[in-house]
């Protein structure tokens, strides 16, 4: 399966029922009162860590998602459904940024972890709601409201204990493959790993798990090779194996690939200099000077680095390897897992539209088509909830206009008879009671 780790996908919430407007109608009880029931609420799209998943590939062919919308409320009290959730499954370490803002909003880590993406909209109430002493028989109901829409990015960052790094043709997979259940491809070329192989090494407690990252080259931090899309994928890693090719090659020669992909690491993020690591001279088997295993252990000792040599072909020393391994991961537990939530503060800048959302007060755009918009909270909600069609409504909508002085507030923006209106998205022609030509 082709190895996907960042993608953007749309969700939608669920648009809520819309309220009923009814009266009871039985014989014997012609004039009986409201019994509109109300809107169900739309579904939600939620995002949610399964561990069977390692890569984003299931959103290539389909990046759009939408909850189902809520059901209509009926008479007799009857209450709309609400829409059924839509859940997606992401892997593990699936971080998600609003792809808009770039703003992170989640980081799910372990197996269940979730995160609503998009929340469905409230059920209209139906016309039973409005009735009280004052107004027996409301003639009126609400539409439910448009469940929240967004483009999110997803970046995958893997959940491994261990990061197996080096030069391209090192030998990681062969190590990987030799160490755990994994069968990546082995070949012997550079870039044989295109994507990060993951394998588990399994002891009677625990299952340790290790992640193959795609060779780095110099330069790789500066987005040079394969490396640089895949350095994000041992950021969570709690141990290093620097694998290096030690057949054939004289000590300085491989201190000089050491210092290559160190230098790479730390320049992509510091922190890889503090990172314990264990280094892992490979192909043995290959190597025709065996002083050469002495001569670098000593240079690694004077760095404060552990080395040992292995053959991944002839399996010597990987049980010892697989060993230090399982006592590093014993004796410094994976922390445990939660649901990471960033912050999510609106940010304030100069586009006039968003300006006008967050103030209390009615704020009039005008249009380069010479329409003019209306930005209010409650009246953009109260003109996508009120069903325009009613009678009722449409006078409530008025007062509500009337009250924020709507109408004045357009006449000095420049608005004449016939002016086009929108609130939210509700549109209508501007014909002022009072207006001086």
């Amino acid at each position: 399966m082709k190895f996907v780790d960042e993608i953007t996908i749309y969700v939608c919430g669920g648009r809520g029922g819309n309220g009923c407007m009814s009266f009871r109608r039985e014989k014997y009880r012609p004039n009986g009162g409201p019994d509109g029931g109300n809107g169900g609420r739309g579904g939600n799209v939620v995002l949610k860590a399964a561990s069977n998943l390692q890569s984003l590939a299931d959103f290539e062919q389909r990046r759009r998602f939408a909850a189902e919308n809520g059901s209509h409320g009926e008479g007799n009290a009857k209450n709309g459904a609400s829409g059924r959730t839509t859940t997606l499954g992401v892997p593990r370490g699936t971080l998600v940024y609003d792809a808009e803002s770039g703003e992170g909003v989640a980081d799910l880590v372990e197996e269940g972890d979730s995160f609503v993406a998009a929340m469905g909209g409230r059920g209209g109430r139906g016309n039973r709601v409005f009735a009280s002493s004052a107004r027996r028989a409301p003639r009126f109901s609400e539409k439910g409201e448009s469940g929240a829409e967004r483009f999110l990015r997803l970046e995958l960052k893997l959940i491994a204990d261990i990061g197996l790094i080096g030069l391209p043709n090192a030998g990681k997979s062969s190590i990987l493959a030799a160490l755990s259940n994994a069968a990546p491809k082995i070949a012997d070329y550079p870039f044989t790993t295109l994507s990060p192989n993951l394998g588990v090494l399994k002891t009677d407690t625990d299952a340790v798990v290790l992640a193959d990252i795609p060779g780095l080259i110099e330069g790789a931090s500066a987005d040079k090779g394969l490396g640089v899309s895949f350095l994000r994928h041992i950021e969570r890693t709690r141990l290093l194996l620097h694998i290096l090719d030690i057949s054939a090659r004289d000590t300085d020669a491989v201190m000089l690939d050491f210092r290559t992909v160190r230098t790479e690491l730390e320049q992509y993020d510091p922190e890889f200099g503090t990172r314990p690591c264990v280094v892992v001279g490979n192909k043995m088997d290959a190597c025709e000077d065996p002083e050469i295993y002495s001569a670098l252990a000593a240079r690694f000792s004077a760095l404060g680095m552990d080395f040992t040599a292995t053959s991944a072909l002839s399996g010597e020393n990987i049980p010892s390897l697989a060993m230090r391994v399982i006592e590093f991961s014993g004796a410094h537990p994976r922390p445990k897992g939660y649901v990471r939530m960033f912050a999510d503060c609106p940010t304030i800048g100069i586009d006039e539209m968003k300006q006008g959302r967050l103030k209390d007060k009615v704020q009039i755009i005008s249009l380069p088509d010479h329409s003019f918009r209306v930005l209010h909270d409650r009246l953009e909600k109260a003109a996508e909830r009120y069903d325009m069609s009613q009678s009722e409504n449409v006078a409530r909508f008025s007062s509500l206009l009337r009250k924020y002085r709507v109408e004045e507030l357009l006449a000095e923006a420049g608005a004449v008879s016939g002016s086009s209106v929108s609130v939210g998205r509700t549109e209508f022609d501007f014909y002022p009671d009072k207006y001086d030509d």
